[in-house]
Protein backbone atom coordinates (compact mmCIF):
# COMPACT_ATOMS: atom_id res chain seq x y z
CA UNK A 1 0.00 0.00 0.00
CA UNK A 2 1.55 3.32 -1.09
CA UNK A 3 0.68 6.57 0.88
CA UNK A 4 0.20 9.52 -1.18
CA UNK A 5 0.00 13.00 0.47
CA UNK A 6 -1.62 15.62 -1.01
CA UNK A 7 -1.00 19.31 0.52
CA UNK A 8 -3.76 21.76 -0.51
CA UNK A 9 -2.35 25.56 -1.23
CA UNK A 10 -3.92 26.92 -4.09
CA UNK A 11 -5.93 29.64 -1.96
CA UNK A 12 -4.96 33.62 -2.01
CA UNK A 13 -6.23 34.19 1.47
CA UNK A 14 -8.27 36.64 1.11
CA UNK A 15 -8.58 37.62 4.86
CA UNK A 16 -4.75 38.04 4.92
CA UNK A 17 -5.72 41.47 2.90
CA UNK A 18 -2.21 40.98 1.00
CA UNK A 19 -1.01 40.67 -2.48
CA UNK A 20 1.41 37.58 -1.42
CA UNK A 21 -0.52 34.33 -1.62
CA UNK A 22 -1.66 32.78 2.14
CA UNK A 23 0.68 29.84 2.25
CA UNK A 24 3.56 32.10 1.03
CA UNK A 25 3.86 34.22 4.06
CA UNK A 26 6.87 33.68 6.00
CA UNK A 27 6.85 32.33 9.35
CA UNK A 28 10.22 31.46 11.45
CA UNK A 29 12.29 32.17 7.96
CA UNK A 30 10.37 29.86 5.91
CA UNK A 31 6.38 30.46 4.01
CA UNK A 32 4.23 28.60 5.58
CA UNK A 33 3.48 26.32 2.94
CA UNK A 34 7.55 25.05 3.09
CA UNK A 35 6.90 23.61 6.77
CA UNK A 36 4.05 21.77 5.81
CA UNK A 37 5.49 19.90 3.29
CA UNK A 38 8.76 19.25 5.63
CA UNK A 39 6.67 18.40 7.78
CA UNK A 40 4.72 15.38 5.22
CA UNK A 41 7.99 14.53 3.77
CA UNK A 42 8.99 13.41 7.45
CA UNK A 43 6.05 10.96 7.54
CA UNK A 44 8.39 9.44 4.61
CA UNK A 45 5.39 9.11 2.16
CA UNK A 46 5.53 7.54 -1.33
CA UNK A 47 4.73 10.43 -3.33
CA UNK A 48 3.95 14.51 -2.42
CA UNK A 49 1.97 16.64 -4.74
CA UNK A 50 1.15 20.07 -3.66
CA UNK A 51 -2.07 21.64 -5.84
CA UNK A 52 -1.05 25.30 -6.04
CA UNK A 53 -2.84 28.14 -7.89
CA UNK A 54 -2.73 31.69 -6.87
CA UNK A 55 0.66 32.46 -7.65
CA UNK A 56 1.76 29.31 -8.62
CA UNK A 57 4.89 29.88 -10.01
CA UNK A 58 5.92 31.55 -6.85
CA UNK A 59 4.62 28.93 -4.50
CA UNK A 60 6.49 26.04 -6.75
CA UNK A 61 9.51 27.93 -6.61
CA UNK A 62 9.43 27.61 -2.24
CA UNK A 63 8.82 23.77 -2.83
CA UNK A 64 11.70 20.98 -2.17
CA UNK A 65 13.10 19.09 -4.64
CA UNK A 66 10.99 16.03 -5.87
CA UNK A 67 7.92 17.50 -5.01
CA UNK A 68 5.11 17.50 -7.30
CA UNK A 69 2.86 20.58 -8.08
CA UNK A 70 -0.42 20.57 -10.24
CA UNK A 71 -2.72 23.86 -10.33
CA UNK A 72 -6.20 23.96 -9.62
CA UNK A 73 -7.00 26.82 -12.38
CA UNK A 74 -9.83 27.97 -11.00
CA UNK A 75 -10.56 27.60 -6.99
CA UNK A 76 -13.74 25.92 -6.61
CA UNK A 77 -13.38 24.77 -3.36
CA UNK A 78 -11.04 22.02 -1.01
CA UNK A 79 -13.16 18.93 -3.04
CA UNK A 80 -12.14 20.42 -6.21
CA UNK A 81 -9.06 20.79 -5.38
CA UNK A 82 -8.43 16.86 -4.08
CA UNK A 83 -10.60 16.03 -7.37
CA UNK A 84 -7.68 17.79 -9.34
CA UNK A 85 -4.84 16.01 -7.62
CA UNK A 86 -6.69 13.06 -7.83
CA UNK A 87 -6.38 12.97 -11.23
CA UNK A 88 -2.83 14.32 -11.28
CA UNK A 89 -1.61 11.21 -8.91
CA UNK A 90 -3.88 8.34 -11.38
CA UNK A 91 -4.67 5.46 -9.73
CA UNK A 92 -5.02 5.79 -6.12
CA UNK A 93 -7.04 2.41 -5.72
CA UNK A 94 -5.80 0.57 -2.89
CA UNK A 95 -3.12 3.34 -1.63
CA UNK A 96 -4.01 5.79 1.32
CA UNK A 97 -4.33 9.48 0.41
CA UNK A 98 -3.25 11.78 3.18
CA UNK A 99 -4.87 14.98 2.68
CA UNK A 100 -3.41 17.95 4.60
CA UNK A 101 -3.73 22.32 4.27
CA UNK A 102 -0.87 24.40 3.45
CA UNK A 103 -1.59 27.02 6.33
CA UNK A 104 -0.72 24.85 9.35
CA UNK A 105 2.87 25.23 9.91
CA UNK A 106 3.08 23.34 13.28
CA UNK A 107 1.79 20.18 12.28
CA UNK A 108 4.19 17.44 12.65
CA UNK A 109 5.58 14.95 10.76
CA UNK A 110 5.27 12.77 14.00
CA UNK A 111 1.36 13.39 13.97
CA UNK A 112 1.14 12.56 10.38
CA UNK A 113 2.92 9.47 10.55
CA UNK A 114 0.63 8.50 13.45
CA UNK A 115 -2.13 9.55 11.30
CA UNK A 116 -1.30 7.00 8.05
CA UNK A 117 -0.40 4.46 11.00
CA UNK A 118 -3.75 4.64 12.39
CA UNK A 119 -5.50 4.46 9.26
CA UNK A 120 -3.93 1.41 7.64
CA UNK A 121 -4.36 -0.22 11.37
CA UNK A 122 -8.16 -0.04 11.13
CA UNK A 123 -8.53 0.68 7.70
CA UNK A 124 -11.38 2.21 7.65
CA UNK A 125 -12.80 4.85 4.74
CA UNK A 126 -11.19 7.27 6.38
CA UNK A 127 -9.89 8.45 9.48
CA UNK A 128 -9.63 12.26 10.73
CA UNK A 129 -7.83 14.45 12.40
CA UNK A 130 -9.61 16.05 14.71
CA UNK A 131 -9.07 18.55 18.16
CA UNK A 132 -10.88 19.91 20.57
CA UNK A 133 -11.10 23.30 21.15
CA UNK A 134 -13.40 25.87 23.85
CA UNK A 135 -13.49 28.50 21.00
CA UNK A 136 -14.38 26.38 17.66
CA UNK A 137 -15.13 29.51 15.90
CA UNK A 138 -14.11 29.16 12.19
CA UNK A 139 -13.75 25.28 11.86
CA UNK A 140 -16.15 22.91 11.03
CA UNK A 141 -17.80 20.42 13.61
CA UNK A 142 -17.50 17.20 14.06
CA UNK A 143 -21.31 15.49 14.22
CA UNK A 144 -21.30 12.08 15.86
CA UNK A 145 -24.38 9.50 16.61
CA UNK A 146 -25.28 8.30 20.12
CA UNK A 147 -23.23 5.80 19.65
CA UNK A 148 -20.22 8.18 18.95
CA UNK A 149 -19.41 7.43 15.25
CA UNK A 150 -18.58 9.92 13.15
CA UNK A 151 -21.82 10.80 11.01
CA UNK A 152 -20.45 14.49 9.09
CA UNK A 153 -18.03 17.42 9.35
CA UNK A 154 -20.32 20.54 9.14
CA UNK A 155 -18.79 23.81 7.74
CA UNK A 156 -19.27 26.31 10.38
CA UNK A 157 -21.17 28.78 7.71
CA UNK A 158 -23.98 25.89 7.64
CA UNK A 159 -24.07 24.70 10.97
CA UNK A 160 -27.80 25.36 12.95
CA UNK A 161 -27.13 26.80 16.64
CA UNK A 162 -26.73 22.77 18.31
CA UNK A 163 -24.17 22.12 16.06
CA UNK A 164 -21.86 25.18 16.88
CA UNK A 165 -21.95 24.54 20.61
CA UNK A 166 -19.64 21.32 19.15
CA UNK A 167 -16.09 21.90 20.63
CA UNK A 168 -14.50 18.49 18.43
CA UNK A 169 -13.69 20.08 14.97
CA UNK A 170 -12.20 19.02 11.86
CA UNK A 171 -8.77 20.16 10.97
CA UNK A 172 -9.03 19.62 7.14
CA UNK A 173 -6.48 16.97 7.60
CA UNK A 174 -7.49 13.28 6.50
CA UNK A 175 -6.29 9.77 5.64
CA UNK A 176 -8.72 8.73 2.65
CA UNK A 177 -8.59 5.39 1.70
CA UNK A 178 -8.10 6.27 -2.17
CA UNK A 179 -10.66 4.78 -4.17
CA UNK A 180 -13.49 5.45 -1.38
CA UNK A 181 -12.31 8.99 -1.92
CA UNK A 182 -12.32 8.65 -5.59
CA UNK A 183 -15.77 7.88 -5.93
CA UNK A 184 -17.38 9.85 -2.63
CA UNK A 185 -15.84 13.18 -4.55
CA UNK A 186 -17.82 12.04 -7.58
CA UNK A 187 -21.49 12.24 -5.84
CA UNK A 188 -19.99 15.62 -4.10
CA UNK A 189 -22.48 18.75 -5.28
CA UNK A 190 -22.16 22.45 -4.71
CA UNK A 191 -25.47 23.10 -2.72
CA UNK A 192 -23.71 25.32 0.02
CA UNK A 193 -23.66 28.66 1.06
CA UNK A 194 -20.35 29.08 -1.30
CA UNK A 195 -21.23 27.37 -3.98
CA UNK A 196 -18.47 25.22 -3.82
CA UNK A 197 -17.05 21.42 -3.63
CA UNK A 198 -16.12 20.36 0.28
CA UNK A 199 -13.77 18.29 1.03
CA UNK A 200 -15.60 17.76 4.22
CA UNK A 201 -18.82 16.52 2.70
CA UNK A 202 -16.92 13.03 1.25
CA UNK A 203 -16.94 12.12 5.04
CA UNK A 204 -20.71 12.73 4.74
CA UNK A 205 -21.30 10.83 1.97
CA UNK A 206 -19.13 8.01 3.68
CA UNK A 207 -21.02 8.26 6.48
CA UNK A 208 -24.29 8.04 5.36
CA UNK A 209 -23.25 4.46 3.43
CA UNK A 210 -22.30 3.23 7.04
CA UNK A 211 -18.55 2.95 6.12
CA UNK A 212 -16.53 2.97 8.59
CA UNK A 213 -14.32 6.26 10.26
CA UNK A 214 -11.96 6.80 11.93
CA UNK A 215 -10.33 9.81 14.27
CA UNK A 216 -7.13 10.73 15.46
CA UNK A 217 -6.76 13.67 18.09
CA UNK A 218 -4.12 16.05 18.52
CA UNK A 219 -3.81 19.15 20.46
CA UNK A 220 -5.12 22.55 19.12
CA UNK A 221 -2.33 24.65 19.14
CA UNK A 222 -0.89 21.95 16.69
CA UNK A 223 -3.32 22.24 13.70
CA UNK A 224 -3.63 26.30 14.18
CA UNK A 225 -4.56 27.36 10.94
CA UNK A 226 -3.72 31.26 9.44
CA UNK A 227 -6.33 33.02 7.98
CA UNK A 228 -4.74 36.30 9.39
CA UNK A 229 -1.64 38.43 10.50
CA UNK A 230 -3.07 37.52 14.17
CA UNK A 231 -3.03 33.83 13.86
CA UNK A 232 0.07 34.32 11.57
CA UNK A 233 1.74 36.01 15.02
CA UNK A 234 0.30 33.41 16.77
CA UNK A 235 2.01 30.80 14.78
CA UNK A 236 5.29 32.57 14.33
CA UNK A 237 5.30 32.81 18.37
CA UNK A 238 4.55 29.21 18.62
CA UNK A 239 7.22 27.97 16.41
CA UNK A 240 9.70 30.37 17.58
CA UNK A 241 9.21 28.96 21.05
CA UNK A 242 9.17 25.18 19.73
CA UNK A 243 12.83 26.32 18.03
CA UNK A 244 14.14 27.80 20.84
CA UNK A 245 13.40 24.54 23.00
CA UNK A 246 14.92 22.55 20.83
CA UNK A 247 18.54 24.96 20.22
CA UNK A 248 18.14 24.97 24.71
CA UNK A 249 17.87 21.09 24.98
CA UNK A 250 20.92 21.55 22.77
CA UNK A 251 23.18 22.67 24.97
CA UNK A 252 22.51 27.12 23.74
CA UNK A 253 21.90 29.40 26.52
CA UNK A 254 18.72 31.77 26.50
CA UNK A 255 18.23 33.76 29.64
CA UNK A 256 14.93 34.94 27.63
CA UNK A 257 13.88 33.12 25.39
CA UNK A 258 10.90 34.63 24.73
CA UNK A 259 13.03 37.27 23.31
CA UNK A 260 15.39 35.40 20.79
CA UNK A 261 13.89 35.45 17.64
CA UNK A 262 15.81 32.25 15.35
CA UNK A 263 14.80 31.18 11.61
CA UNK A 264 15.19 27.73 11.30
CA UNK A 265 17.75 28.07 8.97
CA UNK A 266 20.33 29.12 11.74
CA UNK A 267 22.91 27.00 12.99
CA UNK A 268 23.70 26.74 16.83
CA UNK A 269 26.56 24.88 18.90
CA UNK A 270 26.38 23.88 22.05
CA UNK A 271 27.87 26.76 24.74
CA UNK A 272 26.41 29.66 22.86
CA UNK A 273 24.56 32.69 24.72
CA UNK A 274 21.79 34.49 23.32
CA UNK A 275 20.54 37.47 25.24
CA UNK A 276 17.34 39.18 25.11
CA UNK A 277 16.25 40.86 21.32
CA UNK A 278 18.33 38.78 19.47
CA UNK A 279 16.81 38.07 16.13
CA UNK A 280 19.34 35.71 13.59
CA UNK A 281 18.11 35.06 10.54
CA UNK A 282 19.35 33.07 7.06
CA UNK A 283 22.42 30.76 6.69
CA UNK A 284 23.25 32.78 10.52
CA UNK A 285 25.90 29.96 12.36
CA UNK A 286 27.44 30.87 16.02
CA UNK A 287 29.97 28.55 17.32
CA UNK A 288 30.61 27.37 20.91
CA UNK A 289 31.36 30.14 23.42
CA UNK A 290 30.32 32.74 21.39
CA UNK A 291 27.99 35.71 23.66
CA UNK A 292 25.34 37.31 21.57
CA UNK A 293 23.12 40.50 22.93
CA UNK A 294 21.57 42.37 23.80
CA UNK A 295 20.04 43.80 21.06
CA UNK A 296 21.63 41.78 17.78
CA UNK A 297 20.49 41.16 14.33
CA UNK A 298 21.97 38.82 12.10
CA UNK A 299 21.39 38.02 8.42
CA UNK A 300 23.86 35.27 6.94
CA UNK A 301 26.19 36.15 8.96
CA UNK A 302 28.97 33.60 10.90
CA UNK A 303 30.15 33.99 14.21
CA UNK A 304 32.75 32.16 15.51
CA UNK A 305 33.93 29.99 18.78
CA UNK A 306 34.24 32.93 21.81
CA UNK A 307 33.17 35.76 20.28
CA UNK A 308 31.23 38.71 21.80
CA UNK A 309 28.86 40.58 19.86
CA UNK A 310 26.16 43.56 21.29
CA UNK A 311 23.94 45.95 20.01
CA UNK A 312 24.94 45.80 16.91
CA UNK A 313 24.25 44.56 13.05
CA UNK A 314 25.29 42.15 10.84
CA UNK A 315 24.86 41.17 7.52
CA UNK A 316 27.09 39.07 5.52
CA UNK A 317 29.82 39.36 7.95
CA UNK A 318 32.10 37.13 9.39
CA UNK A 319 33.43 37.57 13.01
CA UNK A 320 36.58 35.63 14.08
CA UNK A 321 37.14 33.33 17.49
CA UNK A 322 37.23 35.72 20.26
CA UNK A 323 36.76 38.70 18.29
CA UNK A 324 34.20 41.78 19.31
CA UNK A 325 31.76 44.16 17.84
CA UNK A 326 29.63 46.74 19.72
CA UNK A 327 28.25 48.31 20.90
CA UNK A 328 26.38 50.12 17.92
CA UNK A 329 28.45 48.55 15.18
CA UNK A 330 27.31 48.28 11.59
CA UNK A 331 28.64 45.16 9.79
CA UNK A 332 27.87 44.97 5.77
CA UNK A 333 28.16 42.45 3.56
CA UNK A 334 31.69 41.59 2.69
CA UNK A 335 33.50 42.04 6.37
CA UNK A 336 35.45 39.71 7.75
CA UNK A 337 37.39 40.08 11.21
CA UNK A 338 39.82 37.98 12.19
CA UNK A 339 40.56 36.63 15.35
CA UNK A 340 41.27 38.43 18.04
CA UNK A 341 39.51 41.85 16.76
CA UNK A 342 37.47 44.19 17.39
CA UNK A 343 34.98 46.76 15.55
CA UNK A 344 33.81 49.03 18.59
CA UNK A 345 31.06 51.49 19.29
CA UNK A 346 29.58 53.21 15.92
CA UNK A 347 31.81 51.62 13.72
CA UNK A 348 30.73 50.41 10.53
CA UNK A 349 32.39 48.48 7.98
CA UNK A 350 31.79 47.28 4.49
CA UNK A 351 33.97 44.80 2.55
CA UNK A 352 36.61 44.94 4.80
CA UNK A 353 39.12 42.65 6.67
CA UNK A 354 40.52 42.79 9.60
CA UNK A 355 44.03 40.83 10.40
CA UNK A 356 44.20 38.76 13.82
CA UNK A 357 44.73 41.22 16.80
CA UNK A 358 43.23 44.43 14.60
CA UNK A 359 41.16 46.77 16.20
CA UNK A 360 38.71 49.60 14.85
CA UNK A 361 37.41 50.99 18.45
CA UNK A 362 34.87 53.65 17.58
CA UNK A 363 32.98 56.27 15.42
CA UNK A 364 35.28 55.06 12.13
CA UNK A 365 34.19 53.76 8.59
CA UNK A 366 36.15 51.27 6.45
CA UNK A 367 34.98 50.75 3.60
CA UNK A 368 36.48 48.52 0.87
CA UNK A 369 39.77 48.11 3.12
CA UNK A 370 42.16 45.57 3.91
CA UNK A 371 43.80 45.74 7.72
CA UNK A 372 46.52 43.49 8.42
CA UNK A 373 47.71 42.17 11.75
CA UNK A 374 47.79 44.33 15.35
CA UNK A 375 47.25 47.48 13.72
CA UNK A 376 44.58 49.92 15.39
CA UNK A 377 42.63 52.32 13.66
CA UNK A 378 42.12 55.81 15.91
CA UNK A 379 38.98 57.34 16.72
CA UNK A 380 36.90 59.68 13.70
CA UNK A 381 38.85 57.82 10.82
CA UNK A 382 37.23 57.55 7.52
CA UNK A 383 38.30 55.11 4.50
CA UNK A 384 37.34 57.39 1.84
CA UNK A 385 36.82 54.89 -0.85
CA UNK A 386 34.11 56.71 -3.37
CA UNK A 387 35.23 59.00 -6.00
CA UNK A 388 32.22 59.56 -7.20
CA UNK A 389 32.59 57.23 -9.97
CA UNK A 390 33.93 53.68 -8.62
CA UNK A 391 35.31 52.30 -5.41
CA UNK A 392 38.29 51.85 -4.53
CA UNK A 393 40.54 49.86 -2.13
CA UNK A 394 42.65 50.81 0.87
CA UNK A 395 45.43 48.25 2.15
CA UNK A 396 46.51 48.83 5.46
CA UNK A 397 49.87 46.80 6.35
CA UNK A 398 50.67 44.76 9.89
CA UNK A 399 51.14 46.83 12.79
CA UNK A 400 50.01 50.08 11.31
CA UNK A 401 48.80 53.29 13.91
CA UNK A 402 45.87 55.39 12.53
CA UNK A 403 46.26 59.09 13.81
CA UNK A 404 42.36 59.97 15.01
CA UNK A 405 40.59 61.36 12.53
CA UNK A 406 42.97 60.65 9.61
CA UNK A 407 41.09 60.19 6.04
CA UNK A 408 42.60 57.76 4.30
CA UNK A 409 41.77 58.45 0.17
CA UNK A 410 42.15 55.49 -1.88
CA UNK A 411 43.02 53.88 -3.41
CA UNK A 412 46.33 54.06 -0.93
CA UNK A 413 48.47 51.66 0.97
CA UNK A 414 49.81 52.06 4.45
CA UNK A 415 53.13 50.10 4.58
CA UNK A 416 53.79 48.25 8.06
CA UNK A 417 54.92 49.55 11.22
CA UNK A 418 53.64 52.98 9.46
CA UNK A 419 51.30 56.31 11.51
CA UNK A 420 49.54 58.91 10.42
CA UNK A 421 49.01 62.26 12.45
CA UNK A 422 46.02 63.09 13.96
CA UNK A 423 43.33 65.38 12.03
CA UNK A 424 45.55 64.55 8.54
CA UNK A 425 43.63 64.05 5.21
CA UNK A 426 46.48 60.92 3.54
CA UNK A 427 46.27 61.19 -0.27
CA UNK A 428 49.55 59.75 -1.11
CA UNK A 429 50.87 56.00 0.14
CA UNK A 430 52.91 55.79 3.39
CA UNK A 431 56.06 53.60 3.83
CA UNK A 432 56.85 50.91 5.66
CA UNK A 433 57.86 52.71 9.33
CA UNK A 434 56.86 55.92 8.45
CA UNK A 435 54.99 58.76 9.85
CA UNK A 436 52.40 60.50 7.43
CA UNK A 437 51.21 63.69 8.36
CA UNK A 438 49.04 66.61 6.96
CA UNK A 439 48.54 69.20 8.25
CA UNK A 440 48.01 73.28 8.22
CA UNK A 441 50.33 75.39 10.30
CA UNK A 442 48.34 76.88 13.26
CA UNK A 443 47.87 80.21 13.46
CA UNK A 444 46.44 82.29 16.55
CA UNK A 445 45.33 86.34 16.64
CA UNK A 446 46.15 87.57 20.01
CA UNK A 447 43.06 89.30 21.16
CA UNK A 448 40.31 87.95 18.94
CA UNK A 449 37.37 87.79 21.60
CA UNK A 450 37.90 91.58 22.69
CA UNK A 451 37.91 92.51 19.15
CA UNK A 452 34.92 90.79 17.88
CA UNK A 453 33.21 92.14 20.91
CA UNK A 454 34.53 95.78 19.64
CA UNK A 455 33.07 95.46 16.29
CA UNK A 456 29.60 94.01 17.82
CA UNK A 457 29.22 97.40 20.00
CA UNK A 458 30.28 99.70 16.71
CA UNK A 459 27.43 98.01 14.70
CA UNK A 460 24.91 98.41 17.02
Amino acid sequence: MSVRVIVLAAGQGTRMRSTLPKVLHPVAGAPLVTWVVNAALGAEPDETLVVIGHGAEDVAAVLPEGVGTVVQEAQNGTGHAVLVALEALGDVEGDTVVVVPGDTPLLTSGTLARLAAAHAELEPAVTLLTTRMADATGYGRVVRDDAGEVVGIVEERDTDETQRRITEVAVSTYAFAGGELMRALNEVGTANDQGEMYLTDVVGILAAEGAPIASVETSALEVSGVNSHDQLAEVGRALRARLNLEWMREGVAMIDPDRVYLEATVQLEAGVVLMPDVHLRGDTSVAAGAHLGPSVYAEDSHVKAGARVWYSVLREAEVGESAEVGPFASLRPGTILGPDTKAGTFVETKNTSLGRGSKVPHLSYLGDAEVGEDSNIGAGSITCNYDGFEKHPTTIGDRVRIGSDTMLVAPIVIGDDAWTGAGSTITRDVSEGALGVERSVQKEIPGYSAMREAKRRSDE
